[in-house]
């Protein structure tokens, strides 16, 4: 149990409003935010105190996963990368990644998994159907020639002190992520636009719903008379519209888990 776990007399009604709901849901969709990954062990990136927002070596982090400084800079952006992002595999799926693998696995995930978290935790824990609005460190390609590469491939160089290069036309390989002055994936936004429009139920997970236009996605499911389930430890800002309201992942995310069990 942790500090923010509900007492059971104040948790199991919820829950079970909750899942009589999932359980006549045509449509449900998730969105997951860095509280999921910190559960894990993975330092949270983009939070207000996060890894993001902390100088490094005197540098300014937006700065350094800017576009315009990798392509200026890469090996300073790859000797901080080698700290943050090149070390994914000490690291494993916790109990919200597995519960949310197997919600998939039992049919009850029609409208996909969004993530903002670039750490294919959800794919390692059996997840599929998992789009990445800010990318994934799982892929890489070569600026040059488009070609791809694994994060197999490229984590061992990296941790080497090197700037990987592409083994066709020696181009710096770039991380599959979505770096500052780059777009998000348009495919990825329709996506999750027709997904949360449509569902019955939103389950938002680890995420303070600041962070815009993934904080939207909600909004969308409320608009169209959906219901919106928030996990999360700290307050969001979307608390007063929410449908249900969770602090604890872990203890949501077993009786998710034990739920989907039963069926």
């Amino acid at each position: 149990m942790s500090e923010y776990s509900e007492r059971e007399e104040v948790f199991r009604p919820k829950f079970e409003t909750f899942a009589k709901y999932l359980d006549g849901a045509k449509k449900v969709a998730v969105f997951t935010g860095a509280g999921v990954s910190t559960l894990s062990g993975i330092p949270d990136f983009r939070g207000a105190h996060g890894v993001y927002n902390s100088p490094w070596h005197g540098l300014d982090v937006e700065e350094i996963l800017s576009i315009d400084y990798f392509h200026e800079q890469p090996k300073i952006f790859y000797e901080w990368a080698e700290e943050v992002w090149y070390h994914l595999e000490e690291y494993e799926p916790n109990i919200v990644h597995y519960a949310l693998a197997k919600l998939e696995a039992k049919g009850r995930l029609q409208g996909g998994l969004f993530t903002q978290n670039i750490d294919f935790m959800h794919q390692r824990a059996g997840s599929k159907l998992v789009f990445e609005l800010h990318g994934s460190a799982k892929t890489a390609y070569c600026t040059n020639c488009g070609a791809w590469y694994t994060y197999e491939q490229i984590a061992p160089i990296v941790r080497s002190g090197q700037v990987p290069l592409c083994t066709t036309c020696k181009g710096i390989i770039k991380p599959d992520i979505v770096f500052y002055g780059e777009n998000l994936s348009a495919s990825v936004l329709r996506q999750a636009e027709v997904s949360f429009s449509q569902a019955d139920i939103a389950i938002v997970m680890g995420s303070s719903l600041t962070v815009y236009p993934a904080a939207a996605f909600p909004k969308l499911t409320a608009h169209y008379g959906g219901k919106v389930v928030i996990v999360n430890a700290q307050p969001t800002a979307q608390d007063e519209s929410a449908f249900l309201r969770f602090r604890d992942l872990e203890q949501f995310a077993k009786a998710l888990d034990e739920h989907l069990d039963r069926l």
